[in-house]
């Protein structure tokens, strides 16, 4: 799946607020290893970097030009191509952050015990994924994938992002892996000016991923043809043209 620095950082103050909420929640303590994974162009590295001023700094992600934005924005961090189902190392963190990537990544019940392995003692793991599969703006991704031409190409377009979990879920299953865990569900209304149009934007940068790429440009440009339509009336825009999208996010910090 390709990502886009560009295309992301189009909000990147709206993908930025979450994981300042998260950070807020990570306790102060000694820290001299922090990782992020999925880091993108660096906004999340920036912010843990700024936390842990003293710490060193690992970022992870499987794309390049998310990497090349990031290395451009904090050229002394060390950032590093790879998947995060396969990171693997001797390097334990005091501080490992996930903000907007595990939903990305399979069989989180073999993921979590890797990640907690990959922490110091009392070390944390700060996590942020969308929590908005049944919202409209996903629905109508699988709507539109489900009724086009295209849908023979789109149909595992759907099953990109991990299984939906909820915080019961989380918690229960750090809690059998030892873990002190502090989780909770945070519902934003961003402010996007433009109407319609403008949420098409914000999904091109990350849950319309799957389902254009596998499409040629003709394909693409009626798919988000359809697509803007049944945006337009699932988020009608307030009398000033600006669309107020809620977006559930869930979190948790896990302490080894």
């Amino acid at each position: 799946m390709s990502w886009s620095a560009r295309q992301y950082t189009q909000f990147e103050d709206e993908r930025t607020r979450p994981v300042r909420d998260l950070l807020a929640r990570v306790l102060e303590r000694d820290v001299t290893a922090v990782a992020d994974l999925g880091c993108g162009p660096g906004n999340s590295t920036e912010l843990l970097r700024a936390r842990f001023p003293g710490a060193a700094v690992l970022g992870l992600d499987s794309s390049a030009d998310m990497l090349a934005a990031a290395r451009q924005r904090l050229p002394g961090v060390e950032f590093v191509l790879g998947d995060i189902a396969a990171w693997q190392g001797s390097q334990r963190y005091d501080v490992v952050l996930a903000n907007a990537s595990l939903q990305w990544v399979p069989d989180h019940r073999t993921l979590l015990p890797a990640l907690l392995e990959r922490l110091a003692p009392g070390g944390q793991l700060a996590v942020q994924m969308p929590d908005n599969l049944d919202e409209p703006a996903h629905q109508l991704m699988r709507k539109v994938a489900s009724t086009g031409p295209w849908a023979a190409k789109l149909r595992a377009a759907g099953e990109a992002r991990a299984p939906r979990r909820g915080a019961a879920w989380y918690y229960g299953a750090l809690r059998e892996l030892g873990a002190r865990v502090d989780v909770w569900i945070t519902i934003y209304h961003h402010p996007l000016p433009g109407g319609a149009s403008a949420v098409v934007e914000w999904f091109k940068g990350s849950g319309l991923r799957p389902f254009l790429d596998p499409l040629d440009e003709g394909e693409r440009a009626e798919f988000l043809e359809r697509y803007e339509a049944g945006i337009q009336e699932a988020y009608p825009a307030q009398e000033d043209g600006t669309v107020l999208l809620p977006f559930p996010r869930l979190f948790f910090v896990a302490t080894r």
